[in-house]
């Protein structure tokens, strides 16, 4: 064997490891992938015996194994972990293996096996990280299919602000009592539970809260003050997640509010416009700050009353990971096929709140995918 790379964890848990073998599982595991001379390539899965079948049926892998295949002369230990990394250790060794390269999350206890074992081990920083980058048609599937959930709770909850009754105190009201963010974010988590979802807390920031662009929210909802609300589930079957923000006013919007969410779509769709395999991360920042420039607007902290700022970068990478590379902002490096990415400039100004509207989108040789199909405005009724 010329080439030798291992990883291991729980699939459940180390994502990169999941990515690899497309197979959910909460034990320890070890994947070890052979590369012979002539390029071929042969994928050895080690895994507790109860999940060998669905394994065989499920993992991309070429043969599936179970800790006692492998048991060395002393035996394994009764922690699953370490009977694993044991089993990997001797694996290796019956394969006449002499040196492996392991990605940036390999446990240590794995490495500390494989080097009991004499075997070298060489930590790979960048293994796997652009081949992550790069999402497959499974991978682009799931995430559409994320989005479209999230889009669904999206309109949901920024109908319900919309379409709310109001006190005489400009408090919203919902079935007769007031809208709260926690509220709103239990009427999120519901509508994603039901579908299959989980769902980290949503932002519903309202009015000044919004100014501090991840003040998740708290208290109740007012006409006329800017609601952003940002979701961003995972889904429990395939991992990867949705992630999208959009602002509402309930109610008539304040002229600077309405001239902050102007700004913020044209920075949107200059960004957007930007985003191509080989242009920068970097440069689809520059092109949301030259819009929002244009507009009067500047970048930094808030810290003048009333005068909006963007107060972080363009967007991210997602997949398995609501926020991963690469990133749309200052030094991220160039765009990859496969990419998909968040888009998502926002103003804040102290005293008013913020606006924010994201989009999630994939790269391709000239241009990129929307995922998305939901309106941008700040009215849902």
């Amino acid at each position: 064997m010329t080439t030798t790379t291992v990883m291991a964890g729980i699939p459940a848990t180390n994502l990169s490891l999941f990515r690899a073998i497309r197979f959910k599982v909460g034990d320890p595991t070890a994947l070890v992938t052979l590369r012979d001379a002539d390029g071929r390539e042969r994928r050895l899965l080690i895994i507790r015996d109860i999940e060998m079948e669905r394994a065989k049926l499920h993992a991309r892998v070429d043969s599936v194994h179970c800790p006692a295949d492998f048991e060395p002369a002393s035996g394994l230990s009764g922690d699953r972990e370490t009977a694993t990394a044991q089993a990997l250790a001797h694996c290796l060794v019956g394969k006449g293996v002499s040196s492996v390269r392991a990605d940036r999350s390999l446990p240590l206890i794995y490495a500390h096996f494989i080097r009991a074992a004499g075997v070298s081990i060489e930590c790979d920083t960048e293994m796997g990280v652009l081949e992550r980058r790069a999402k497959d048609a499974q991978e682009l599937a799931w995430l559409r299919e994320a989005q479209a959930a999230t889009e669904d709770a999206m309109r949901l909850a920024c109908e319900t602000v919309a379409r709310a009754g109001v006190a005489r105190d400009g408090t919203l009201l919902l079935g007769g009592a007031s809208l709260t963010a926690e509220r709103l974010r239990a009427l999120i988590d519901i509508h994603l539970l039901e579908r299959g979802y989980e769902n980290p807390e949503s932002i519903v920031a309202c009015g000044a809260q919004g100014a501090d662009c991840h003040d998740h929210g708290h208290g109740i909802l007012r006409t006329g003050e800017p609601v952003i609300v940002d979701i961003f589930p995972r889904n429990r079957k395939t991992l990867y997640n949705g992630d999208m923000t959009r602002t509402v006013v309930h109610g008539v919007a304040s002229p600077l509010v309405t001239r902050m969410h102007a700004a913020v779509i044209d920075a949107k769709r200059a960004a957007i416009a930007a985003v191509r395999a080989g242009v920068t991360g970097e440069s689809v920042h520059h092109a949301t700050l030259a819009t929002l420039a244009a507009h009067g607007f500047s970048n930094g902290q808030p810290s003048v009353e009333r005068v909006p700022v963007i107060s972080h970068g363009t967007g991210h990478g997602i997949g398995l990971e609501v926020h991963e590379p690469p990133l749309l902002a200052g030094k991220g490096p160039e765009l990859v096929v496969g990419d998909v990415l968040t888009v998502e400039p926002g103003l804040y100004a102290i005293g008013v709140g913020g606006v924010r509207v994201e989009d999630m989108v994939a790269v391709t040789a000239d241009g990129c995918e929307n995922f998305n199909q939901l309106q941008e405005g700040l009215d849902w009724r």
